[in-house]
């Protein structure tokens, strides 16, 4: 395979970057290019421009500041998975980022790659809506913040216009020592999640829960929350009959099906990976589905 001709541009400023993007038509940038490269050589995509967006030192890094978590759309998913202040900050992404491709792709691929080119089955994309992360979002027009609730528009479909760069993702982290669980399925380690899901608990001493987060992957277009049970868990003890409330919501989402799987053995597995993500977000001893 071989991609089409395009004209190769390598900015090494954010200004010369916002330069050629209001210069020119039919753009693709490229970060990691895991999922750009076998698009252009596959024929799916056939931009007149490709601009490399990795010599613009700026746009990676992770930053934390209190409570508040920057992370550049740069950042190479090995960074995450390998940064220590970022797992005692924010454990789910340690937990997450070992799920995600193998060695070779972690090295290349980016944070915000996988949130623009937005894989139903991508595990960082799913941490964002998880954590109710905003994408900051740079154009020729300026710069605009977009809630995770408004990045995600559909099947491969972000909230970024054609002229526009994912500069950042920031969030809050949750209290120290909260519970962070994460499960997904796939038919080989490595291969994209079929199901996954990830959830946050905020427990008081008694272990009631005041804080919850469950996040659906792969199920849908985009990632879900599960917001009906989230609302439900407050206020309760984490156990088997409230785990089987978000399993329930899980269970009837609108699932997709495709060649590998109907969409009634992906909405089992979704009720599947809801129950094992809240068990080890809540260190519960896990039941058979």
């Amino acid at each position: 395979m071989k991609a089409p001709d395009f004209s190769y541009h390598d900015p090494r400023t954010l200004a010369e970057l916002m330069g050629l993007l209001a210069d020119l038509d039919d753009t693709k940038l490229l970060a990691g290019g895991q999922s750009l490269m076998p698009m252009l050589n596959l024929r799916l995509l056939a931009p007149e421009h490709v601009i490399d967006i990795n010599r613009i030192p700026e746009l990676a890094g992770i930053r934390i500041e209190g409570d508040m978590v920057e992370i550049g759309a740069m950042t190479r998913q090995a960074d995450l998975l390998a940064s220590h202040e970022l797992a005692l900050i924010a454990p789910i992404f340690r937990k997450a980022m070992a799920h995600v491709g193998h060695v070779q792709t972690r090295s290349r691929g980016t944070i915000g790659g996988s949130c623009c080119h937005l894989d139903p089955a991508a595990e960082q994309p799913a941490l964002c809506a998880l954590l109710d992360a905003e994408f900051d979002v740079i154009g020729p027009d300026g710069v605009r913040i977009v809630p995770a609730a408004e990045w995600f528009q559909g099947y491969l479909q972000s909230a970024l216009d054609e002229r526009e760069l994912l500069r950042a993702i920031r969030f809050r982290s949750w209290p120290r020592g909260h519970g962070a669980g994460f499960e997904e399925y796939a038919r080989r380690r490595g291969d994209f999640a079929i199901a996954g899901a990830a959830a946050l608990l905020d427990t008081a001493a008694d272990r009631s829960i005041r804080r919850a987060a469950i996040v659906l992957f792969g199920v849908e277009p985009s990632p879900v929350r599960l917001v009906k049970a989230e609302q439900m868990l407050l206020g309760r003890k984490l156990d088997h009959a409230a785990i089987e409330i978000a399993m329930d919501e899980a269970r009837g989402l609108d699932a997709m099906s495709d060649a590998h799987v109907s969409t009634d053995y992906r909405l089992h597995l979704a009720g599947v990976v809801t129950q094992r993500a809240l068990s080890r977000a809540g260190s519960l001893v896990e039941v058979p589905a």
